[in-house]
C-alpha cells in the first residue's frame, strides 16, 4: 500500500504529555527512526493546540489526561485548525468508551502507554500509511470498521479503568519495617495478587522467613511467578545514570518486568502490588533529589500499568537534621501516607 505521507520527507512530530519523563521515553523510541523528527513538545491541552498551530506537524502524539484542557478537547480544536494533522493518542485510559470517542474525532490511532515500547513505532507506521491502529485487546469492544493492525502476543488491557495507589508507609525502626512489609505481602498474596518486592538482601530474607512462619506457601508463589523479589542494588544499577534515575531505562526495566510477570501469572493482568525499596535506599544514602525523581517515575508506573505501589521508609534511616524536610517531600509524592510503629 502506498504511504499517505511522502516517505522521502521527514515526519514532523509533536509530542504532548504532561509527564516530562514519559515525553523522553517517546522521544527515545522515535529516535530509532531517523525520518521521525520531534519538532516540539507540549505539557497540556491548550499548549498542544497552540504548538499545533505554530509548528504545523505531520503527526501529533497526544495524551488524554492533560491539565488545563484534556486531550479529547484538544484534538477537537486541532482538527478544526487543520484536518490534515494526523493524531495518534498515547494514553493510559483503556475504557472502550474513551477509545471510541477519541477515534470518532478523526484520530488515526490509539496506543496504550503500557504498550508504547512495543507498539508505538508500529502504530506510527500504520498511521503514516493512512491506516488506523488500535492497541490489541481494545479493538474487540469497538465497531467492526475500526482497523486493528496488531502485533501479536500483547498484554490484554483492563476493560474498566481501575484506580491504583502509590502509597508510602513510615516505620519507626527496622523491626517494624520487616513486620509491616511482611503483613502487606502476606495480605496481597492471600488475596490472589502478584507481588514484586524490591529490597535489600537482609529484608528479602526476613520477608521469606516471616511469610513461611505465617503459613504462606512462598515456594509455590515463586514458582507461579506471583512473588518476585529483586535486589535493590542490582535494580538501581540498571536504571541510574550519573547518580540520577534515567526515565527511559526505568520504564524499560519496570514495564518489561510487569508485563512479563502478568503473562507468567496466566491471567493477563498486571501485578496487584509492587513494593519498592529503591527510593528509601537513595534517601538513606543522602541522595534525596534522586529518590524524589524515582518516586515520580513510580507514580507514572502505577498509573500507566495499573499497579499498586507501596514504598517503605524507616525514619531512623533518614538524616536526622533533614528528617522533617525529607518527610514532607516524600509525602508530597504519594497518594496516601501511613505509619507503622510495631506492636
Amino acid at each position: 500500500m502506498a504511504h499517505d505521507h511522502d516517505i522521502s520527507a521527514p515526519v514532523r512530530v509533536l509530542v504532548v504529555d504532561d509527564f516530562a519523563p514519559f515525553r523522553q521515553v517517546i522521544g527515545s523510541l522515535l529516535q530509532k527512526r531517523p525520518e521521525l523528527q520531534v519538532i516540539g513538545e507540549a505539557a497540556d491541552g491548550l499548549e498542544a493546540v497552540q504548538k499545533a498551530e505554530e509548528l504545523q506537524p505531520d503527526l501529533i502524539l497526544l495524551d488524554i489526561g492533560l491539565p488545563r484542557q484534556d486531550g479529547i478537547e484538544a484534538a477537537r480544536r486541532i482538527r478544526k485548525l487543520a484536518a490534515r494533522y494526523k493524531i495518534l493518542f498515547v494514553s493510559q485510559e483503556s475504557s472502550a468508551d474513551v477509545v471510541q470517542e477519541a477515534l470518532s474525532l478523526g484520530a488515526s490511532g490509539y496506543v496504550l502507554k503500557a504498550r508504547a515500547a512495543s507498539e508505538l513505532l508500529a502504530a506510527v507506521d500504520a498511521v503514516l500509511q493512512g491506516k488506523q491502529f488500535v492497541s490489541a485487546g481494545l479493538a474487540r469492544d469497538l465497531p467492526d470498521n475500526v482497523a486493528d493492525d496488531r502485533v501479536p502476543d500483547r498484554l490484554p488491557p483492563q476493560s474498566i479503568r481501575i484506580s491504583r495507589q502509590h502509597e508510602v508507609q513510615f516505620y519507626s525502626d527496622d523491626a517494624s519495617f520487616k513486620e509491616g512489609f511482611t503483613s502487606v505481602v502476606e495480605a496481597a498474596l492471600k488475596a490472589g495478587s502478584t507481588v514484586i518486592v524490591v529490597a535489600t538482601e537482609l529484608l528479602r530474607k526476613g520477608l521469606l522467613q516471616g511469610l513461611q512462619v505465617h503459613g504462606v506457601d512462598v515456594a509455590a508463589a515463586i514458582e507461579q511467578r506471583r512473588y518476585i523479589h529483586l535486589d535493590v542494588a542490582e535494580t538501581l544499577s540498571t536504571c541510574m545514570v550519573i547518580n540520577l534515575p534515567d526515565p527511559v531505562r526505568f520504564f524499560k526495566v519496570g514495564g518489561d518486568l510487569i508485563t512479563a510477570t502478568a503473562r507468567a501469572a496466566n491471567d493477563g493482568h498486571p501485578p496487584g502490588a509492587a513494593d519498592s525499596g529503591l527510593s528509601p535506599v537513595l534517601c538513606a544514602q543522602n541522595k534525596t533529589d534522586a529518590a524524589i525523581q524515582l518516586e515520580r517515575l513510580w507514580d507514572e508506573i502505577a498509573k500507566t500499568y495499573e499497579v499498586d505501589i507501596l514504598c517503605g521508609y524507616v525514619l531512623t534511616g533518614l538524616q536526622r537534621e533533614q528528617q522533617g524536610h525529607i518527610y514532607e517531600r516524600i509525602c508530597a509524592e504519594h497518594s496516601a501516607v501511613r505509619s507503622h510503629n510495631g506492636p
